[in-house]
Parts: structure tokens; C-alpha cells; sequence
């Protein structure tokens, strides 16, 4: 690291975990600019940047160029939890969450500026007192990307075995999005960002094998049933359908792998945020593997001087650091 300040300072860190976190929060701050926009909305390629392009009406527009929206701060909630508590708690999470949508922790001027129907539905029933097990909506139509857009740090985190990950990434899920389509999305990502820490050739084909691994012999033979069930239907989406950035949680993974077949963090950012719709999101998604995979180095100067936040993130990435 340099001895700059601000997000421009982690330069010349190679610690792909903390690279693969700023690229999230970053992918999300670019992102929250066009949020809402249809494709035809967005403009060119090469206008898609943190500060928009003079006419462009600009999503949030009351919110400050540069700040990270519901996407960063509820992973920032589930990064601090993890490094507090030594392992994943799902009530000191549960709580961390609702510190945030009650009183702004984690977010950017504690200003709470946007937040998904579905999991503002489920904090309410959580702060009445569901438990956190079974305060995320379950059914078939509340598989938002609410859960999935969080969970990177538990992989950045994380240590112990596979299947341990995996039932780690089902957990965090649960306080918004109890369904078992959006705990698959959240394990499989979880795995695929494993791979990606691990240079491995083709980490999304050798998150689905794993993940099929770890189902079959789960012990709970009705959640196994359903884990694998869900599971192909993960593995159809890009048979069915084209990804389009919508804020469904399988369009928000598939979005995201598109996105990655480019060559750069800036070009990743920008193909997730053409697709549309919820690009803030599918922009935090890609960008945190595209954070891994490029590193801060990949990132580029202009979004790391623009991004803010940096004294809200700067605790935890020592902390985070010194305990590695």
C-alpha cells in the first residue's frame, strides 16, 4: 500500500481479498448513477463512468458521486460481523442489518437511500421479531438479488472447508431471502469467487461441480432434494433466457458472468451496467470478481479517487488484514 489516503492508497496491495472488496464497492458507487434505466437509457460505453455525463439524468440524483449504496453497506454489515464474532453469527448479522436500515451503519453519510421492496419487507418482520431463520420471504417470487449482492466478503473470508461455506452462504441469506433458489445463488457464487482467489482456469464450471458435490451428500435428504433441484434451474437460466441486469437473482449471477468475459475492471463495470435495470447491483456482483481477477492495480485512478467512504472501510480492512 501507498502512503496516499483514501482508496487510492491501497495501490500496490496484492491481497486479492481486499481487491475483490473495493471492486464491489466500487462496481456499486459507478453503478448507482444509472440505476432504473432501461438499456436504451444507458448512454455509450465509453460514457458509463462515476461522475455521468453532462445531460444525463443520473440515478439518485440527491446522493453525492461516489458512494456505495445498499449493496456495499449490507456487505460491509456481513464483512464486520464475520471479523467481530470470529465466525459467521447469523443473529449478530440479523442485528447488523437492521443498524443499518434503522440507523445508516456502514452506509455512506448513514444515509439509507435505496433498498430492495423485498428486503425491507423482511427487515420489518425482523425488527417485529421473526426470527432471522424465517424472516426472509420464501416464496417462488422473492428470489430478488438482495442476499446475493452481500455475500462476497463470507468468501473473502472464509477458511474452513467447502461445504462449511456453503452452508455459511445459506445462512446470511436467510434474514431477507429465505428461498432455497436464492441460498443456491448465494453458495454458488460464493464458490466461484473461491475460484477466482484461486486462479483457477474456469471458476464458474468448477463451482457448479463442487456444488453438485456438496448437495449430494448433504444429510437432510428434503433440503438436498431441494438444493439440487434448485440447482439446475441455476444451470438452465442461460438456456432460457438472455441476461438483462433485472434485480432476479439468477439474472443478477448470469448478468455477472457475462460481464466477465471482458478484458478489464473498467470494461466489466461497464458491459454489467449496460444491461440495465438494477446496475448497481449487477455492477457490485461482477465487479467484485472482476476485483479479484484484475486486483486494485486493475481498478481504475479516476473511480478510486471518486469513490468515498474510505474512513467507514478502513478499519475493517486492517482488521481484516492483520487477523490473515
Amino acid at each position: 500500500m501507498t502512503n496516499e489516503t483514501g482508496f487510492i492508497g491501497l495501490r500496490g496491495c496484492t491481497d486479492a481479498r481486499i481487491a475483490g472488496l473495493v471492486g464491489l464497492l466500487c462496481g456499486d458507487a459507478v453503478g448507482v448513477g444509472f440505476e432504473f434505466k432501461k438499456p436504451a437509457q444507458i448512454p455509450s460505453r465509453d460514457q458509463i463512468e462515476m461522475t455521468t455525463a453532462v445531460g444525463f439524468r443520473r440515478s439518485h440524483a440527491g446522493v453525492p458521486v461516489g458512494t456505495w449504496s445498499d449493496d456495499g453497506a449490507q456487505a460491509l454489515c456481513l464483512l464486520a460481523s464475520l471479523l467481530q464474532c470470529g465466525r459467521f453469527q447469523l443473529i449478530d448479522f440479523a442485528d447488523r442489518l437492521l443498524r443499518w436500515y434503522d440507523d445508516g451503519y456502514l452506509a455512506v453519510d448513514a444515509d439509507v437511500f435505496d433498498v430492495g421492496v423485498q428486503t425491507a419487507e423482511a427487515l420489518g418482520r425482523l425488527r417485529d421479531g421473526v426470527s432471522p431463520r424465517e424472516s426472509g420471504g420464501a416464496a417462488v417470487m422473492d428470489n430478488g438479488n438482495g442476499s446475493l449482492m452481500r455475500v462476497l466478503p463470507l468468501a473473502l473470508w472464509h477458511t474452513g472447508p467447502e461445504d462449511a461455506l456453503v452452508r455459511d452462504a445459506h445462512l446470511q441469506s436467510l434474514p431477507t431471502h429465505g428461498h432455497a433458489r436464492s441460498l443456491v445463488a448465494c453458495a454458488f457464487y460464493c464458490l466461484v469467487a473461491k475460484g477466482y482467489l484461486r486462479n483457477l482456469a474456469d471458476p464458474w464450471s468448477s463451482a457448479d461441480q463442487r456444488l453438485e458435490e456438496i448437495y449430494a451428500v448433504w444429510s437432510d435428504q428434503p433440503a438436498r432434494k431441494a438444493f439440487l433441484v434448485e440447482l439446475d434451474v441455476l444451470r438452465s437460466f442461460p438456456k432460457t433466457d438472455q441476461p438483462r441486469g433485472t434485480g432476479y437473482v439468477l439474472d443478477t449471477i448470469w448478468s455477472a458472468r457475462k460481464a466477465l468475459e471482458e478484458d478489464s475492471f473498467e470494461d466489466v463495470a461497464r458491459t454489467a451496467i449496460l444491461f440495465g435495470h438494477d446496475t448497481d447491483t449487477t455492477a457490485a456482483v461482477a465487479c467484485g470478481l472482476a476485483g479479484i481477477k484484475f486486483g486494485i492495480d486493475g481498478i481504475p485512478v479516476r473511480w478510486l479517487e471518486q469513490l468515498r467512504g474510505f474512513e467507514i472501510v478502513e478499519p475493517l480492512i486492517r482488521q481484516f488484514m492483520a487477523m490473515s
